[in-house]
Protein backbone atom coordinates (compact mmCIF):
# COMPACT_ATOMS: atom_id res chain seq x y z
CA UNK A 1 0.00 0.00 0.00
CA UNK A 2 2.74 2.60 1.11
CA UNK A 3 4.34 1.46 -2.59
CA UNK A 4 1.37 2.63 -4.49
CA UNK A 5 1.02 5.91 -2.42
CA UNK A 6 4.69 6.69 -2.82
CA UNK A 7 4.51 5.76 -6.68
CA UNK A 8 1.48 8.09 -7.04
CA UNK A 9 3.20 11.00 -5.36
CA UNK A 10 6.23 10.65 -7.39
CA UNK A 11 4.35 10.57 -10.25
CA UNK A 12 2.46 13.81 -9.45
CA UNK A 13 5.84 15.64 -8.84
CA UNK A 14 7.14 14.56 -11.90
CA UNK A 15 3.98 15.86 -14.03
CA UNK A 16 4.12 19.35 -12.24
CA UNK A 17 7.69 19.33 -13.24
CA UNK A 18 6.83 18.96 -16.81
CA UNK A 19 3.84 21.10 -16.86
CA UNK A 20 6.40 24.21 -14.98
CA UNK A 21 9.33 23.39 -17.68
CA UNK A 22 6.93 23.36 -20.96
CA UNK A 23 6.98 26.79 -21.85
CA UNK A 24 2.86 28.03 -22.95
CA UNK A 25 2.36 29.51 -26.44
CA UNK A 26 1.72 33.39 -24.73
CA UNK A 27 5.40 32.55 -23.23
CA UNK A 28 7.21 31.16 -26.76
CA UNK A 29 5.52 34.25 -28.59
CA UNK A 30 6.61 36.64 -25.64
CA UNK A 31 9.99 35.05 -26.26
CA UNK A 32 10.18 35.28 -30.15
CA UNK A 33 9.45 39.46 -29.92
CA UNK A 34 11.48 42.15 -29.30
CA UNK A 35 10.71 45.56 -27.29
CA UNK A 36 9.73 47.18 -30.81
CA UNK A 37 7.92 44.36 -31.70
CA UNK A 38 6.08 44.63 -28.40
CA UNK A 39 5.47 48.26 -29.12
CA UNK A 40 4.16 48.24 -32.55
CA UNK A 41 1.91 45.14 -31.42
CA UNK A 42 0.23 47.97 -28.62
CA UNK A 43 0.50 50.77 -31.02
CA UNK A 44 -1.40 48.91 -33.64
CA UNK A 45 -3.91 47.25 -30.94
CA UNK A 46 -4.59 51.04 -29.77
CA UNK A 47 -4.79 52.60 -33.16
CA UNK A 48 -7.88 49.99 -33.82
CA UNK A 49 -9.33 50.78 -30.99
CA UNK A 50 -9.29 54.37 -31.98
CA UNK A 51 -10.45 54.04 -35.21
CA UNK A 52 -13.63 51.74 -33.97
CA UNK A 53 -14.28 54.54 -31.42
CA UNK A 54 -14.48 56.97 -34.98
CA UNK A 55 -16.63 54.88 -36.51
CA UNK A 56 -19.15 54.99 -33.63
CA UNK A 57 -18.71 58.39 -33.73
CA UNK A 58 -19.23 58.90 -37.44
CA UNK A 59 -22.31 57.23 -37.39
CA UNK A 60 -23.97 58.59 -34.31
CA UNK A 61 -22.97 62.28 -36.14
CA UNK A 62 -24.16 60.69 -39.75
CA UNK A 63 -27.06 57.94 -39.48
CA UNK A 64 -28.22 58.10 -42.70
CA UNK A 65 -25.25 56.58 -43.82
CA UNK A 66 -25.99 53.50 -41.91
CA UNK A 67 -28.08 50.90 -43.17
CA UNK A 68 -31.21 51.09 -40.76
CA UNK A 69 -30.38 53.95 -39.50
CA UNK A 70 -29.18 55.16 -35.86
CA UNK A 71 -30.70 52.09 -34.10
CA UNK A 72 -28.31 49.99 -36.31
CA UNK A 73 -25.12 51.78 -35.94
CA UNK A 74 -23.69 48.82 -33.52
CA UNK A 75 -24.52 46.19 -36.45
CA UNK A 76 -22.66 48.78 -38.94
CA UNK A 77 -19.84 49.18 -36.99
CA UNK A 78 -19.40 45.26 -36.14
CA UNK A 79 -19.49 44.84 -40.12
CA UNK A 80 -16.75 47.09 -40.99
CA UNK A 81 -14.58 44.86 -37.91
CA UNK A 82 -15.43 41.95 -39.56
CA UNK A 83 -13.10 39.63 -40.70
CA UNK A 84 -15.32 37.84 -43.04
CA UNK A 85 -16.71 41.14 -44.63
CA UNK A 86 -13.02 42.56 -45.11
CA UNK A 87 -11.18 39.34 -44.96
CA UNK A 88 -8.04 41.12 -46.26
CA UNK A 89 -6.29 44.72 -45.40
CA UNK A 90 -4.55 45.65 -48.37
CA UNK A 91 -2.67 48.69 -50.62
CA UNK A 92 -6.12 47.56 -52.78
CA UNK A 93 -8.60 49.25 -50.14
CA UNK A 94 -6.54 51.85 -48.24
CA UNK A 95 -5.91 55.10 -50.13
CA UNK A 96 -8.39 54.26 -52.97
CA UNK A 97 -10.96 54.17 -49.99
CA UNK A 98 -10.00 56.98 -48.70
CA UNK A 99 -10.19 58.99 -51.69
CA UNK A 100 -13.64 58.06 -53.00
CA UNK A 101 -15.18 58.60 -49.36
CA UNK A 102 -14.64 62.28 -50.08
CA UNK A 103 -15.81 62.37 -54.30
CA UNK A 104 -18.63 64.55 -54.29
CA UNK A 105 -20.19 61.82 -56.49
CA UNK A 106 -20.06 58.90 -54.30
CA UNK A 107 -23.33 57.96 -53.15
CA UNK A 108 -23.02 55.12 -50.95
CA UNK A 109 -22.21 54.56 -47.06
CA UNK A 110 -19.33 57.79 -46.60
CA UNK A 111 -18.66 56.82 -42.95
CA UNK A 112 -17.62 52.78 -43.82
CA UNK A 113 -15.54 53.58 -47.09
CA UNK A 114 -13.69 56.55 -44.78
CA UNK A 115 -13.18 54.15 -41.61
CA UNK A 116 -12.20 51.26 -44.39
CA UNK A 117 -10.21 53.33 -46.35
CA UNK A 118 -8.57 54.52 -42.59
CA UNK A 119 -7.97 51.51 -41.30
CA UNK A 120 -6.61 49.85 -44.12
CA UNK A 121 -4.27 52.53 -45.34
CA UNK A 122 -2.44 52.34 -41.74
CA UNK A 123 -2.73 48.37 -41.35
CA UNK A 124 -0.34 49.18 -44.90
CA UNK A 125 1.50 51.34 -43.05
CA UNK A 126 2.01 48.34 -40.16
CA UNK A 127 2.87 45.78 -43.58
CA UNK A 128 -0.39 44.28 -43.12
CA UNK A 129 0.51 42.82 -40.31
CA UNK A 130 -0.97 42.13 -37.14
CA UNK A 131 1.69 40.76 -34.56
CA UNK A 132 5.39 41.39 -34.81
CA UNK A 133 8.68 39.37 -34.22
CA UNK A 134 11.68 39.45 -34.10
CA UNK A 135 12.60 39.46 -37.67
CA UNK A 136 9.54 41.94 -39.17
CA UNK A 137 10.98 44.87 -39.82
CA UNK A 138 8.71 48.32 -40.35
CA UNK A 139 8.97 50.84 -42.60
CA UNK A 140 9.43 54.45 -40.90
CA UNK A 141 8.67 56.15 -43.94
CA UNK A 142 5.09 54.53 -44.58
CA UNK A 143 4.12 55.07 -40.93
CA UNK A 144 5.25 58.96 -41.46
CA UNK A 145 3.00 58.86 -44.54
CA UNK A 146 0.06 57.51 -43.05
CA UNK A 147 0.12 60.13 -40.38
CA UNK A 148 0.12 62.81 -42.66
CA UNK A 149 -2.44 61.24 -44.88
CA UNK A 150 -4.56 61.41 -41.18
CA UNK A 151 -4.06 65.02 -41.19
CA UNK A 152 -5.46 65.43 -44.93
CA UNK A 153 -8.28 63.40 -43.69
CA UNK A 154 -9.30 66.06 -41.55
CA UNK A 155 -8.89 68.90 -42.99
CA UNK A 156 -11.21 67.07 -45.91
CA UNK A 157 -13.77 66.45 -43.50
CA UNK A 158 -13.92 70.23 -42.31
CA UNK A 159 -13.34 71.46 -45.99
CA UNK A 160 -15.18 69.11 -48.35
CA UNK A 161 -18.47 70.39 -48.74
CA UNK A 162 -21.59 68.96 -51.05
CA UNK A 163 -23.80 71.15 -53.71
CA UNK A 164 -26.11 72.46 -51.16
CA UNK A 165 -22.28 73.66 -49.03
CA UNK A 166 -23.44 70.84 -46.24
CA UNK A 167 -20.54 69.22 -44.87
CA UNK A 168 -19.77 65.65 -46.60
CA UNK A 169 -19.48 64.08 -43.20
CA UNK A 170 -20.60 65.74 -39.92
CA UNK A 171 -17.71 65.89 -37.37
CA UNK A 172 -17.33 68.53 -34.68
CA UNK A 173 -20.10 70.97 -34.02
CA UNK A 174 -19.33 74.21 -32.99
CA UNK A 175 -23.02 75.28 -32.78
CA UNK A 176 -23.80 74.81 -28.74
CA UNK A 177 -21.72 76.92 -25.88
CA UNK A 178 -19.53 74.46 -25.58
CA UNK A 179 -17.67 73.31 -28.83
CA UNK A 180 -17.32 69.47 -29.14
CA UNK A 181 -14.38 68.80 -30.62
CA UNK A 182 -14.19 64.82 -29.57
CA UNK A 183 -13.36 64.14 -33.02
CA UNK A 184 -10.21 66.64 -33.28
CA UNK A 185 -8.94 64.76 -30.21
CA UNK A 186 -9.50 61.73 -31.24
CA UNK A 187 -8.09 62.08 -34.81
CA UNK A 188 -5.11 63.92 -32.77
CA UNK A 189 -3.96 60.58 -30.86
CA UNK A 190 -4.24 58.58 -34.19
CA UNK A 191 -1.28 60.71 -35.42
CA UNK A 192 0.00 60.99 -32.96
CA UNK A 193 0.69 57.19 -32.26
CA UNK A 194 1.76 56.83 -36.08
CA UNK A 195 4.50 59.27 -35.62
CA UNK A 196 5.41 58.28 -32.30
CA UNK A 197 6.10 54.30 -34.19
CA UNK A 198 7.56 56.10 -37.04
CA UNK A 199 9.95 57.61 -34.78
CA UNK A 200 10.82 54.31 -32.56
CA UNK A 201 11.27 52.42 -36.01
CA UNK A 202 13.15 55.15 -37.29
CA UNK A 203 15.41 54.88 -34.53
CA UNK A 204 15.85 51.36 -34.07
CA UNK A 205 17.16 50.75 -37.73
CA UNK A 206 18.93 54.21 -37.99
CA UNK A 207 16.93 55.04 -40.91
CA UNK A 208 16.00 58.52 -42.35
CA UNK A 209 12.34 60.10 -42.42
CA UNK A 210 12.07 62.52 -45.80
CA UNK A 211 9.61 64.98 -44.57
CA UNK A 212 6.84 66.09 -46.85
CA UNK A 213 5.58 69.43 -46.71
CA UNK A 214 1.83 70.06 -49.05
CA UNK A 215 -0.49 72.74 -48.46
CA UNK A 216 -3.37 71.07 -46.98
CA UNK A 217 -5.82 72.46 -49.57
CA UNK A 218 -4.03 70.98 -52.75
CA UNK A 219 -2.70 67.80 -50.61
CA UNK A 220 -3.01 64.31 -52.20
CA UNK A 221 -3.01 61.52 -49.78
CA UNK A 222 0.60 59.93 -49.79
CA UNK A 223 1.75 56.46 -50.95
CA UNK A 224 2.13 53.41 -47.89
Amino acid sequence: MLRRYLTLLLTLLLSACVTATQPTDTEVSYLAKSDIDTVADIHLRQTDQYIKELAYKLYRRNPSHCDGGTPKIKACVERLFDHQSYPKLSSSHSIKSLTLSFELEFSGDRVGMFISGLRSMIHRAYSNKTEFFFFDELEPQKLYNSARNIEIAVWRLSNYRDESGQPLLVTNSMKSDTANLSFERLFGKLIATQDSMATISAESSRRRIKNIIQRLATAVFLPI
